[in-house]
């Protein structure tokens, strides 16, 4: 998640270069054919360009609603389960009636759960967006490549790390040992029924939590908004320097002759600036579609591991506690 209140140039020109030098040798040579080729057929009126603007516009603008509600939800979950950890760790420490190590058992495989669920999310999948080699430069994956049952290595038994290894979903499985933990404290005695009630609502909303990431995780932005939204754009910006010389040949013919040779060249750079403009706003939808692959725009979830991981720590009375997650270029991941 980026951080700072304006985006600075360097991160809009790590997404943006390619179509600027794009769009100014595209325009250019549409240009050269028609001013210095003498190519005049191939202009176009600019009103029916217009309306195909305005379509777009309004396309573009209702698949970036949808994007960002599905970054807002996700970033809802995540804040649910920040609560429910504080939660979980409440109830061990005052239902729990055993010693210190049993309480920090439990607590410590929560925190395995939560790196686990998020590397989890950050796999790749088939749909998962594709950035130009500038734009991948500046994540750095931090790990998140890796297995989920890494994380989870420092905080939970090397026998049940063992068995995590043989796993599909090891955030699933740490939840289920969270429940065969509490039935055995039930057999000792050392909770109670109405107690092992309460701890299995929490663990109930875990999965709630969970499988609500992995929904917007698996189910992709629909494609016919998010792949027509490309093509539409794209006709548009493709289109657009066609449109843009009849208009600039309308506006010379009733200017000095002086202005004339200056003001038919702003072409170019209009043009340029127009399609950026344009892709800018589709590409902003586009990113803000998978909130858990780990981007610029995405939800903060390895900071936010961190927050739960500091205070549950902090509940247990631990004095050496981890410092909590730097941004890096301005983003928080």
């Amino acid at each position: 998640m980026y951080i700072k209140r304006n985006i600075s140039w360097g991160i809009i020109l790590r997404y943006a270069w390619k179509n600027i030098i794009f769009f100014f040798i595209y325009t250019a040579i549409i240009f050269s054919l028609y001013h210095f080729f003498e190519l005049k057929f191939i202009d176009i009126p600019f009103q029916p360009l217009s309306v195909i603007g305005i379509a777009v516009a309004f396309y573009i603008g209702f698949k970036n609603s949808q994007s960002y509600d599905r970054f807002w939800e996700g970033r809802k979950i995540w804040g649910g389960i920040v609560n429910y950890s504080r939660t979980w760790a409440n109830q061990v420490l005052s239902l729990v009636n055993e010693d210190y190590e049993t309480k920090k058992i439990l607590i410590y495989r929560h925190i395995a759960w939560i790196n686990a669920l998020r590397i989890q999310l950050r796999q790749p999948n088939s749909f998962s967006i594709k950035e130009n080699t500038a734009v991948e430069k500046l994540f750095d994956k931090h790990g998140e490549k890796n297995p989920a049952y890494d994380a989870t290595k420092a905080f939970i038994s090397d026998e049940e790390y063992q068995d995590l290894i043989k796993r599909k979903n090891p955030a699933t499985h740490l939840v289920k040992n969270q429940a065969l933990h509490l039935k055995d404290l039930l057999s000792s005695q050392k909770i109670t029924e109405f107690d092992k009630q309460l701890f299995h609502r929490t663990l109930e909303e875990f999965y709630n939590l969970q499988g609500k990431c992995e929904r917007i995780k698996n189910t992709p932005f629909p494609r016919q908004y998010a792949y027509f939204s490309t093509v539409f754009t794209w006709i548009f910006v493709l289109l657009l320097p066609f449109g843009l010389l009849n208009v600039f040949e309308n506006e010379v013919s009733d200017m000095s002759q002086h202005l004339q040779p200056w003001f038919i060249f702003l072409i170019i750079p209009l043009s340029v600036l127009v399609s950026w403009i344009f892709t800018t706003m589709e590409k902003i939808g586009s990113n803000s579609e998978d909130p858990f692959e780990g981007r610029i725009n995405d939800v903060p979830m390895t900071a936010l591991c961190r927050t739960i991981e500091i205070d549950l720590r902090d509940m247990l009375d631990e004095k050496e506690l981890p410092e909590k997650i730097k941004p890096k270029d301005n983003i928080l991941y």
